[in-house]
């Protein structure tokens, strides 16, 4: 019937549809999942609207890092580097990257002009703590990127200003020949409270994980956590920030580890189908003896 006939999507409808899927790829599998998503759209005026919306989120969301040309680095597409339309900073060569979004490359890259960048004194502490995170993630996550950036007070001259600091990670691996890919991702704002001779840490870590050999299991855990130290010099702080970073990711990663490992006795055990109260297994091969059956049986005309 005419009436049962589910109504045609708007366009509206169908870039929101569009976007929802691009931005719940897996990490590393935007392009691939954009390639179905076009397919199944079938206007190109359509996908590409959904996808200059979706892929800048994306790219954000999960802080892909791209190689700047000329060889000068990696540049993290973040929040916390963005600075106009498709233009982000990388703090540690103080230049510029244009990034496509869609391809996922930078196609230009320039100098950072002296506004784009934060005092000395507050470059001295983003400087130093760079060089502890750098060293950390080395040691700690293969083909992991790292980034320190200003967040606020940026243009603060001396001591008696506050500042905040914001150091992100990021890690992945993809290989999808192996069908898996994975991501790590870690965001710690640090507030440099010099009335106070505080310093305040917040952070914010993410795992995600896409295991589709013969199935499709998705992980995607969250923690956030806190911690704080008194203000010290740019060499002491960076140490001492670096050591609690340290501790907290590596606190987190043991509490993953544990938690999966004893999947098989908690969680799928639970999963199992129980024994019905009569404490015998389900019939399959003879379930004539159930009325249901039998009835099933009769109404189809089964066996006759």
């Amino acid at each position: 019937m005419a009436d049962d006939e589910e109504p045609e999507l708007s366009e509206k409808q169908k870039i929101d549809i569009a976007k929802w899927f691009l931005l719940n790829s897996p990490p590393g599998e935007i392009q691939f999942v954009a390639e179905d998503v076009k397919a199944v759209v079938n206007d190109d005026g359509l996908y590409e609207e959904a996808a200059s919306e979706a892929f800048p989120l994306y790219n954000k969301s999960h802080m892909i890092s791209l190689e700047m040309p000329g060889g000068i680095g990696d540049v993290l597409v973040t929040s916390f580097g963005e600075l106009r339309g498709t233009e982000y900073l990388d703090p540690r060569t103080a230049h510029v990257a244009v990034v496509d979004h869609i391809k996922q490359v930078c196609t230009d890259v320039r100098p950072a002009l002296d506004e784009e960048l934060p005092s000395a004194y507050v470059e001295e502490f983003r400087c130093t703590l760079d060089g502890e995170i750098l060293r950390y993630v080395g040691e700690t996550y293969p083909k992991g990127v790292c980034s320190v950036y200003c967040g606020n007070g940026k243009d603060a001259e001396g001591p008696g200003s506050d500042f905040e600091l914001v150091v992100v990670i990021s890690a992945a691996r993809h290989s999808p020949q192996n069908f898996c890919n994975g991501s790590w991702r870690s965001v710690w704002s640090i507030e440099f409270k010099d009335e106070v001779q505080v310093l305040e840490l917040k952070g914010k870590l993410q795992v995600g994980a896409h295991y589709f050999e013969e199935g499709n299991v998705q992980l995607d855990a969250k923690h956030e956590c806190k911690d704080s130290t008194i203000f010290q010099s740019s060499e002491d702080s960076a140490i001492t920030i670096g050591n609690i970073i340290r501790q907290h990711e590596a606190e987190y990663l043991a509490s993953l580890e544990a938690s999966y490992s004893n999947l098989p006795d908690t969680t799928f055990k639970d999963l199992r189908r129980k024994l019905p109260v009569t404490r015998t297994l389900f019939p399959w091969q003879n379930t004539l003896q159930f009325s249901l059956t039998r009835d099933i049986t009769k109404e189809l005309g089964i066996g006759k």
